[in-house]
């Protein structure tokens, strides 16, 4: 049961969150993507992995998603009210960029 709450929770949290940064973090000339969120066993913590294309922008895209964390997490705690509201930590995501450089090497052969 709880499995399949958390699961439900990551979804509702990657979904409303990627809403509101869409409205209240500018980036400039940097595309952010939620690309998953892993809600801890005790619904306590979600590590909310962000996708930023182009790399060389990703530190200061970055930082201005930390900077607006805490205002974020409110903003999702109104959406959604849902107890615990899950605390969310940003990690980078180079799944994609690493796709995309081994699709790149492939080519070069």
């Amino acid at each position: 049961m709880k499995f399949f709450r958390s699961q439900r929770v990551s979804r509702l949290i990657k979904e409303k969150l990627a809403e509101l940064i869409t409205r209240e973090v500018e980036f400039r000339g940097a595309l952010v993507t939620i690309t998953d969120v892993e809600v801890g066993k005790k619904m306590d913590n979600a590590k909310v992995k962000v996708s930023i294309i182009p790399s060389d922008k990703a530190d200061g895209a970055f930082k201005e998603l930390e900077k607006n964390a805490g205002h974020l997490q409110y903003l999702l705690l109104k959406k959604i009210n849902i107890k615990p509201m899950p605390r969310i930590a940003f990690e980078i995501d180079h799944g994609y960029e690493n796709a995309a450089q081994v699709e790149k090497n492939l080519m070069v052969e």
